[in-house]
């Protein structure tokens, strides 16, 4: 199978970035001839090198081994049987973590490219490719709104491994995604669905680190401030609707669009078995137990047993994948932000004037003792450090407009977590289901009835036409 996505260097697997230069000259080419040239004129994907992908700075030996062994099984090519990543399917996304989260490098968001074109039809498969799956659109994940006349809210997989070479036997059918709608923007068509894509990574260790407490001290932060905005927010709460909370211990749940997962073990093992279809000791069952569809032992992830220690010291190749995927997520470094300019910093400024803000908060700490690989010696690269993230971790109301139907935890149907801002100059797509490329499109999406931004947005429109556009750099700097 062909991956124009993904190239080898010095025996690593790192983004093809030349590969998507034309698509996203494309897309910053469209989004800026659709804008007036009276209002902000969002420049496109900042150029320059990625200035994101590699670890956290500080790290140790052992912890930079680990990073490294688990950012080589993020990219890995998963296959159904015969191969040495077995477990792929029934039913699936896309065969790789690196395919969805690649942009600008390894770990990010969805691509200039769609890889899944390619995915669908790997090893002689026969699927056809959804009509939201465009070539130059983002990768994208489905949830039907209900089944059978009842609730749903599950992700219903786009392939399957029926007709692959290494699947023989296997017969099932592809779900039904008509009618069709707009492919680019994803909008129209069938009235069940909704889409979503992937979010980043980076950073996303020092977000795991944040304590509940400095979640809950910012959410009553400037309280009055918020009131008089309309803004409330509150962290998926099982628990006086207050917060973001596991319905197991009770605790802040912080990652994915609704803030569903409350941690990144969780989090990369629903991923392996939701978007590949792989099980593993978090989730041991396949999501399809069609029986001439089942070719490996479950669960297919697990710890390895039998692997020789690499080193005295440090074995990566005992753990399982999931943990492999969690550690490279626990210790991928947050995307460095483009040098200061005098129109930046004002952009800074007119941001946290208009009230964005409120919500997306410019920095939280992490706890003083966070452990990475050892439970006894706190991790100086996670520890006590400042989380530029620009955002408050919590769930808002975004209104009718943005509202997508589905409720995960305690957040509703028209619930989001505020996005983290950081490494957003150099995102093609954006809000939850990559409607737009368009920076000015995605804050002016955030205004429609029930929104929680909705006084902030007109704040927005309010100020002078530099101003806006000052915004709009400072994002593009991020």
């Amino acid at each position: 199978m062909k991956f124009p996505l993904v190239r080898a260097v010095s025996g690593r697997i790192v983004p093809n970035r030349f590969s998507g230069v034309l698509a996203v000259a494309l897309l910053t080419c469209a989004c800026t001839m659709s804008q007036t040239k009276s209002g902000p004129v969002d420049p496109g994907v900042r150029g320059g090198p990625a200035r994101a992908g590699g670890p956290l700075p500080g790290l140790t030996a052992d912890e930079t081994a680990f990073f490294h062994d688990g950012e080589g099984r993020f990219a890995e090519t998963e296959v159904v049987q015969g191969g040495s990543n077995n477990g792929l399917g029934p039913r699936f996304n896309s065969n790789q973590c690196l395919s969805c989260h690649a942009q600008p490098a390894s770990g990010g968001s969805s691509p200039a490219n769609d890889p899944l074109p390619d995915v669908a039809h790997a090893n002689g498969a026969k699927n056809s490719v959804p009509w939201f799956i465009a070539p130059n659109g983002p990768v994208r994940e489905v949830r039907f709104k209900k089944s059978n006349g009842v609730p749903d809210g599950n992700v219903h997989a786009l392939f399957v491994i029926t007709g692959r070479s290494d699947a023989l036997g296997c017969n099932i059918a592809q779900f039904d995604f008509l009618p069709a709608g707009n492919p680019l923007t994803g909008q129209g068509g069938n009235r069940n669905i909704i889409f979503r894509i992937p979010t980043p990574m980076f950073g996303a260790g020092l977000i795991e680190a944040i304590p509940d407490s400095v979640i809950l001290a910012n959410h009553q932060a400037n309280a009055t401030e918020k009131k008089a905005l309309g803004i409330s927010g509150h962290p998926n709460a099982h628990l006086s609707g207050n917060v973001n909370r596991s319905a197991n211990d009770g605790t802040i749940t912080r990652f994915g669009w609704k803030a569903q997962n409350k941690s990144l073990l969780l989090f990369g093992a629903e991923a392996y078995n939701v978007e590949m279809g792989i099980s593993n000791e978090l989730f041991p069952q396949k999501r399809d137990e069609t029986a001439s569809c089942l070719f490996t032992a479950t669960p297919n992830d697990a710890l390895n047993f039998t692997p020789p220690a690499t080193s005295a010291i440090s074995n990566p190749a005992v753990i399982s994948d999931i943990e492999a995927f969690a550690n490279f997520m626990r210790m991928l470094a947050p995307p460095t932000p483009a040098p200061d300019t005098p129109t930046i910093a004002n952009g800074r400024a007119t941001f946290i004037k208009v009230g964005c803000a409120h919500c997306h908060t410019p920095a939280l700490t992490t706890g003083t003792m966070i452990a990475s690989g050892s439970g006894t010696v706190p991790s100086a690269a996670l520890s006590n450090q400042t989380a530029h993230l620009w955002s408050d971790l919590l769930v808002h109301h975004m209104g009718k407009g943005l509202a997508d139907g589905i409720t995960q935890g305690a957040a509703g149907p028209d619930e989001f977590r505020t996005a983290p801002l950081w490494g957003v100059g150099q995102r093609i797509f954006f809000l939850h289901d990559g409607r737009t490329s368009n920076l000015v499109e995605a804050i002016k999406a955030h205004k429609s009835r029930g929104s929680e931004a909705n006084r902030v947005i007109n704040h927005f429109n309010k100020v002078s036409t530099e101003e806006q556009q000052g915004i709009i750099d400072f994002l593009r700097s991020l």
